[in-house]
């Protein structure tokens, strides 16, 4: 069930790990307390892209907002931010 504010997951993202890169993925996941592996890989996703962004922003005026992300750890929706959490 999607989350107040958050759009529904339609789209499926299918990838091959080799077993070290998931036991990495796994080691994260329970360290950071987090509830699936789908939910670990999101939230490792999401902080990638945010470094990523963040460093290819630097000095040109090109805000993170802009591509909803938050650098405090959260979502940038419509204005407000939320969790990103799942």
């Amino acid at each position: 069930m999607a989350r107040s504010g958050q759009s529904k997951r339609t789209e499926k993202l299918q990838l091959m790990l080799n077993l070290e890169e998931l036991q990495m993925i796994e080691d994260w996941r329970f360290a950071n307390r987090m509830p699936t592996r789908s939910a670990a890989v999101r939230e490792l996703m999401r902080r990638g892209l945010t470094q990523e962004v963040e460093r290819a922003s630097k000095g040109n005026g090109i805000s993170v907002h802009k591509f909803g992300i938050d650098p405090d750890g959260r979502r940038a929706r419509n204005g407000r931010s939320e969790t990103a959490v799942g």
